[in-house]
């Protein structure tokens, strides 16, 4: 899933790729980068050091967490600013001497809210060390994002097993949603959208002035 995060905490998701159980995501995080001009944050079930290379020598930005037994090469520290949050901001050489980057790219060594020690690696030298921690942790609005589409979408099983079967009850799922958020605005409702569809299913068969009126409080004669 790629999302896209704006400034102000919106976020909206631009691309989805479905893929088998078996099959692990960091393959498809290619299909995922097209855009120079953006900056790309992922956990690090995306770590591949050649990946790494590959995108900075392609012009691509990104942004992952380093796992904790990898293997670090300090070549510079940068100084920090009095009382910052960020515990050590370096340039560095990532891998063994056997599988080692090419590129010099920038570590800094965070706190998350739980007071957990965060690797943080990116190839962008151009922000300072508190930006590119709170473009990490924007990430969870990823997470926050998958949370929302279990507690909103009524998808309680999948009715076909085909991928076009699948993208198309997520699709159709997301679209209702959409309608009943029109809806509400609308008619300017203060009736939540799970109200909002329940009164539908209870006023299915019915004329649609009386769901209408249900949503909009008003009373029924």
């Amino acid at each position: 899933m790629r999302l896209v995060f704006m400034e102000k905490g919106i976020s909206y998701p631009e691309k989805a790729v479905l893929t088998t159980a078996k099959e692990h995501d960091r393959g498809q995080l290619e299909i995922m980068v097209d855009d120079k001009e953006c900056m790309y944050v992922f956990d690090r079930g995306y770590l591949d050091y050649e990946r790494f290379d590959r995108m900075t020598d392609d012009g691509y930005f990104f942004l992952s967490r380093l796992r904790k037994n990898a293997v670090i090469r300090e070549v510079c520290e940068f100084k920090l600013p009095e009382n910052s949050t960020i515990l050590s901001d370096q340039m560095v050489l990532i891998g063994t001497t056997q599988n080692r980057t090419e590129n010099y790219f920038r570590l800094l060594r965070v706190f998350d809210s739980k007071g957990n020690e965060l690797q943080l690696l990116t190839n962008r030298f151009d922000l300072s060390a508190e930006e590119i921690s709170e473009m990490y942790k924007s990430r969870w609005a990823i997470e926050l994002f998958f949370k929302w589409i279990k507690q909103h979408l009524s998808i309680k099983k999948f009715y076909g097993q085909s991928e076009w079967a699948i993208h198309n009850q997520v699709f159709i799922a997301l679209i209702v949603f959409c309608l009943h958020v029109l809806v509400q605005l609308e008619t300017k409702s203060k009736r939540k959208t799970l109200q909002i569809s329940r009164y539908l299913r209870a006023a299915l068969w019915k004329p649609a002035h009386i769901w209408l009126r249900k949503i909009e409080g008003r009373a029924i004669p």
